[in-house]
C-alpha cells in the first residue's frame, strides 16, 4: 500500500520530506536526492520581493529544471504585495507547492522582520498567507517554529488561522526561534499543532535516524516528517528513512564505492549547473560533509586533514583524482593510520 501525504491537489508519495535549506537544496542537490529516491525536496529559501523583480541570481536559486517529480518553492518576505507576486512567479516557474517561511532563525532574516520573526507578528503573517493563497492556484503551505520563545509558543494558534485562510499543510520545527538549534527538538509540542488543525502537519527537527523518524511521528502524531541538517553529506537519507518506515527495518546505507559515485555525480552536476569556478565553490561544503560522513575507521584529525586538502583543490579534475586516491587508500588500509598526503600531492593539491 502506497504511503504519503495529500497537500491540496498534490500527492506526495512519501512521508519523509527534505526541508528548504539555503546554500544546500539547490537544483543539483534536488536532482541528486530525487534520483536517489526522495519524494519531496524543497528549493532554497527565495526572497519573494527579489523573485517578483526577477533578479537573475534569485531566479537561479528557484530554478526548477527538468527531471524532478515534484517542485516546492519556498518564499520568504514581509510585504504582502511582494509575497503575492512571488507566489505568482513561483507558479509560473513550475511550482507544484508554494511554501512560506515563518521559521528561519537566522539574524539576517529575523532582523528584517522575516522568517521566524513573523511568529511575533501573527497578524502580518496572516496577511502574507492571505496574499499568497489568493495569488496562486497552487497549494500554499507554511513552515514555522513553536514560537519566538518559550513565553510565546503560538504555533497552534497561528496554524489554526493559517488553515482558515486556505493553507494546505503546516510544518513545525520543534524549537522556538530563541533556541536556534540548541537543546533538542520538542516533537510532543508539535502534537499541539496537530490537534489544532485538520490539514496535514509535518514534524521537523533533529531527525537523523530511523529511530528518530519513528519517535518523531509517534510523539507528534504528525502526518509526515521533514529532514534538515541530517541530509548533509547524505542525500540518500530521505529514501533510506522512507524504506525504514515502510518495512520496520533500517536498510544498509550506500557502500563505500556507491558513495564515491554519488560524490562525483554531485560534483559534476554542480559544475555543469553553475560553471567554473562557482560550481566547485558551491560544491565544497557538500564535499566536506561527504568526507565527514564517510564510513571509514579514520581518526577525526586525519579526516579533517583530508577534508581540508580536498577543499583546497582548484579544478574538478583534481578533486575527482584526489577522491579516487583517497577512497582507494582508506578502503584498503585496514587501519586508521593512513598517510593520505602523497595521494593528494599527486592529484595536484596546493
Amino acid at each position: 500500500m502506497a504511503t504519503g501525504v495529500q497537500i491540496g491537489d498534490v500527492w506526495v508519495p512519501g512521508r519523509v520530506l527534505t526541508a528548504p535549506m539555503t546554500g544546500i537544496t539547490d537544483l543539483p542537490f534536488r536532482r541528486l536526492a530525487s534520483r536517489l529516491g526522495a519524494a519531496y525536496v524543497a528549493t532554497e529559501m527565495v526572497a519573494a520581493a527579489e523573485l517578483a523583480r526577477a533578479r537573475p541570481d534569485v531566479v537561479r536559486r528557484a530554478a526548477v529544471g527538468e527531471g524532478l517529480p515534484l517542485t516546492v518553492i519556498q518564499l520568504v518576505g514581509r510585504d504582502p504585495a511582494a509575497m503575492a507576486e512571488g507566489a505568482r512567479m513561483a507558479e509560473r516557474a513550475g511550482a507544484d507547492i508554494v511554501d512560506l517561511n515563518f521559521g528561519c532563525p537566522a539574524k539576517e532574516v529575523t532582523g528584517s522582520a522575516c522568517g521566524s520573526a513573523l511568529m511575533r507578528t501573527p497578524d502580518l503573517a496572516c496577511r502574507l498567507i492571505e496574499a499568497a493563497v489568493e495569488a496562486t492556484s497552487r497549494p500554499v503551505t507554511v513552515k514555522m517554529r513553536l514560537g519566538w520563545d518559550d513565553a510565546s509558543r503560538n504555533a497552534a494558534e497561528l496554524a489554526r488561522r493559517a488553515e482558515a485562510l486556505g493553507v494546505r499543510a503546516v510544518t513545525v520545527h520543534g524549537r522556538t526561534r530563541q533556541q536556534f538549534y540548541t537543546g533538542v527538538a520538542d516533537w510532543r509540542a508539535v502534537g499541539e499543532v496537530k490537534a489544532a488543525v485538520g490539514v496535514p502537519v509535518i514534524v521537523n527537527g533533529d531527525i537523523v535516524t530511523a529511530e528518530d523518524a519513528r519517535a518523531a511521528l509517534e510523539q507528534s502524531g504528525a502526518d509526515a516528517l521533514m529532514l534538515g541538517r541530517g541530509v548533509y553529506g547524505r542525500p540518500w537519507l530521505a529514501a533510506h528513512l522512507e524504506r525504514a518506515l515502510a518495512d520496520g527495518t533500517a536498510p544498509e546505507e550506500p557502500g563505500v564505492e556507491a558513495r564515491l559515485a554519488i560524490v562525483v555525480e554531485h560534483l559534476r552536476a554542480s559544475v555543469a549547473f553553475y560553471g567554473m569556478p562557482l560550481g566547485l565553490k558551491m560544491f565544497r561544503k557538500h564535499l566536506g560533509w561527504y568526507v565527514e560522513q564517510a564510513p571509514w575507521p579514520v581518526d577525526p584529525l586525519e579526516r579533517r586533514a583530508a577534508k581540508a586538502r580536498l577543499c583546497r583543490l582548484e579544478t574538478p579534475e583534481q578533486v575527482e583524482a584526489a577522491l579516487a586516491e583517497l577512497w582507494h587508500a582508506l578502503t584498503h588500509s585496514g587501519n586508521s593510520a593512513v598517510d593520505i598526503g602523497p595521494q593528494f600531492a599527486e592529484a595536484g593539491a596546493v
